[in-house]
């Protein structure tokens, strides 16, 4: 009996083991991919106006924009997401339950020590970013310290640095990052189709059409990318930490998120689907296209995975 289960657990981890080699591999394909598919895009949307305005002097600023801005994101989307959550980073005396947690957890998973940001808000909150475990940090609200006992909090930054060492920190900063821009390029698209003085008799009322279409659905595209990829990955650094720390401790960490998450002070929507819950303040429509699943869906699976 000692033996069979000795060879199960060896089994298993074997099988984690090339489970997560897989997951980070296909993350850095999906970093190249995302980007990718965001210049393609964006320089699509600048070829429909290069051709309505017969002018590929648009097409050629738009991609070179587009290249630019994406390459730099990659270095600098997780210091935009910091400063736009108002973290700020902590050294081990100011908070030492919490930095010697972060310390276990990186000793645990085998990472170098992440930078430890903290966040002066009392909606009880946490997230990872980063463009790889070395270049990666995680961030906790005050609110978050103050509600979860030690397991709890273990268990939540657990999951979040399961984002960093899966590399999803690299895919989500980059999607998020890109995302925002893909609607901005359409606000300015919409307003230089309706208020410039381009020549009615050269452009086709088709084109017309189908330059708003595109211009209304590009945002649209970017907040289902969004939706698509940060829905799985919550789903597994729950599975994750889960495994790391305890499935009680992290699907009690859960029900406290459930029972007092709230909107955060600063709010950031780029910067949404980065924490383990939602931090703004949800319309019935926002909900529905919520880039976090349901704590009850979360939960019911960790619950599932027990048994």
């Amino acid at each position: 009996m000692g033996v069979g289960c000795f060879l199960f657990v060896k089994c298993y981890n074997k099988y984690m083991a090339i489970s997560v080699r897989k997951q980070i591999a296909q993350n850095k394909r999906n970093t190249i991919l995302v980007i990718l598919i965001f210049v393609a895009f964006v320089s699509l949307i600048g070829g429909l106006f290069a051709w309505l305005y017969d002018n590929t002097t648009i097409l050629i600023t738009v991609g070179i924009i587009a290249a630019a801005y994406a390459l730099i994101q990659y270095f600098l989307a997780d210091k935009l997401a910091l400063l736009g959550t108002g973290a700020r980073q902590i050294e081990k005396t100011e908070n030492p339950r919490y930095y010697k947690i972060i310390e276990k957890l990186a000793e645990d998973a085998k990472l170098p020590m992440l930078k430890v940001y903290i966040i002066e808000d009392p909606a009880p909150n946490a997230f990872a970013t980063g463009r790889d475990p070395q270049h990666a940090c995680v961030a906790a609200t005050t609110g978050l310290l103050e509600i979860m006992d030690d397991k709890e909090l273990r268990a939540v930054m657990g999951h979040e640095m399961s984002h960093v060492k899966n590399y999803d920190i690299r895919v989500s900063m980059i999607v998020f990052g890109l995302a925002a821009i893909v609607g901005l390029i359409s606000d300015i698209g919409l307003r230089m189709l309706f208020w410039s003085d381009r020549d009615e008799e050269n452009n086709s009322p088709v084109g017309v059409v189908f330059a708003l279409f595109t211009i209304i659905l590009a945002p649209f595209v970017a907040t289902m990318i969004q939706l698509a990829i940060s829905r799985q990955r919550e789903y597994l650094a729950d599975a994750s930490s889960a495994s790391m720390t305890s499935a009680d401790d992290m699907i009690n960490a859960l029900r406290k998120l459930d029972t007092h998450v709230r909107p955060m002070r600063q709010q950031n929507v780029a910067a949404e689907a980065l924490f383990i819950a939602g931090p703004l303040k949800k319309s019935f429509i926002a909900r529905l296209f919520s880039t976090h699943p349901p704590i009850d869906a979360r939960i019911e699976r960790l619950e599932n995975a027990k048994k």
